[in-house]
């Protein structure tokens, strides 16, 4: 037997709100976020199709070089700058992809919840890191004595959100 049931959007965004109230109401672990005292400027942002790229060549010094950057689903892509005074950070949070960060100038030292410690990595400018996103949950700090600057290049399956705040690891105190 088939049936069909008509229910209206209304009901279902009323149905939703309730189940996501009663879900915040009834935990019982108290989760804030840690906000972001550097500043950030958005640079651009694209809708990227689909891609696959494999690019092969030579460096300077005749060693074999490659390239590969593959997507599957449409992409938003974008380009952010941050600027970050000594002691601003970029409060503890995680991306749902990845991001290839170049340090401009200064330095920032990265924390990552899963290192032993929560320990930190500095890169200075010059240097790049890669944030593999997901679950990667991290916080970048200016721990030097002058301003530091990086440029983010991130990947985000189509309509996430770029940046989402999460609250400060039980096993990081930085």
């Amino acid at each position: 037997m088939n049936a069909t049931f008509r229910v209206s959007s209304q009901r279902v965004a009323a149905g939703v709100a309730l189940a996501a109230a009663v879900g915040v109401a009834g935990s019982s672990i108290p989760v804030q976020a840690t906000p972001s005292t550097a500043a950030s400027t958005m640079l651009a942002t694209a809708s990227i199709a689909p891609t696959r790229v494999f690019a092969t060549n030579h460096t300077a010094t005749g060693q074999r070089w490659a390239a590969f950057l593959a997507t599957r689903g449409k992409t938003d892509g974008y380009v952010v700058k941050n600027d970050f005074l000594p002691g601003q950070k970029t409060g503890w949070h995680s991306h749902p992809g990845p991001s290839l960060i170049f340090v401009v100038s200064g330095s920032v030292t990265n924390y990552e919840s899963d290192q032993p410690q929560c320990r930190g990595v500095t890169y200075s400018a010059g240097t790049t890191f890669v944030d593999q996103g997901g679950a990667d949950i991290h916080e970048l700090v200016n721990t030097g004595a002058v301003p530091a600057e990086t440029i983010a290049v991130q990947l985000l399956p189509q309509g996430t959100p770029r940046r989402i705040d999460e609250p400060e690891p039980a096993n990081c105190h930085v």
